[in-house]
């Protein structure tokens, strides 16, 4: 069996190692029997919509909000999150899959409506360690960097990813989110490479 990884605009949403999410991803495909195919999509070239998992990674307030306009004006990762496609999103693109966030300035900025969230500012910026306990049966306490001014609201049907132990989080004791087939958070590390 093989998967496509499509990483989206890995230049711009690659803050703090988050293309090592893609790494470590392959690498435990390929513990499991699987092989990947990865497609890394630079700002300007087509989403392609055929991809299993798409994953976004941080970036600057700029580069959010550049992301956020090439990703709507091309329309594919709508039509893959539509058939059903995984999307891992971590900090601003974990912030840009909801209906808006702040831009450079703190002005509110469009997002992509995918998921039920909506982010604005935190009283102060949320920098270091980040540790939760997972919501999710099975998984032990996750851990991660966090370097975000946004506090991030869930709407109904959006479960959170985790409770915070240590740090910010979405910045109400809760971290990430998780509905359907999105997972969203705001470890860096990569965060998956940290976590099992």
């Amino acid at each position: 069996m093989s998967i496509t990884i499509v990483s989206i605009y890995p230049a711009l949403l690659g803050t703090y190692g988050d293309a090592g999410n893609v790494l470590a991803l392959r690498h435990r495909a390929g513990l499991h029997g699987l092989t990947t195919e990865v497609v890394n999509v630079a700002a300007g070239e087509p989403i392609p919509e055929s991809g299993d998992l798409y994953v976004l990674g941080g970036g600057e307030d700029s580069a959010q909000t550049a992301a956020a306009r090439g990703i709507r004006a091309d329309g594919s990762l709508r039509a893959a999150f539509d058939r059903g496609a995984a999307l891992l999103a971590v900090c601003a693109g974990y912030q840009l899959l909801g209906e808006y966030f702040p831009d450079a300035t703190g002005k509110s900025t469009e997002g992509l409506g995918f998921i039920d969230i909506r982010t604005d500012r935190l009283p102060r910026r949320a920098v270091g360690e980040l540790a939760a306990d997972p919501l999710l049966p099975g998984l032990p306490r996750l851990t991660g960097y966090e370097n975000h001014g946004g506090a991030t609201h869930r709407g109904a049907g959006v479960a959170p990813l985790a409770e915070v132990v240590a740090g910010v989080g979405n910045g109400d004791g809760t971290e990430g989110a998780t509905t359907g087939h999105v997972i969203g958070t705001y470890l860096h590390g990569p965060g998956i490479g940290r976590n099992p």
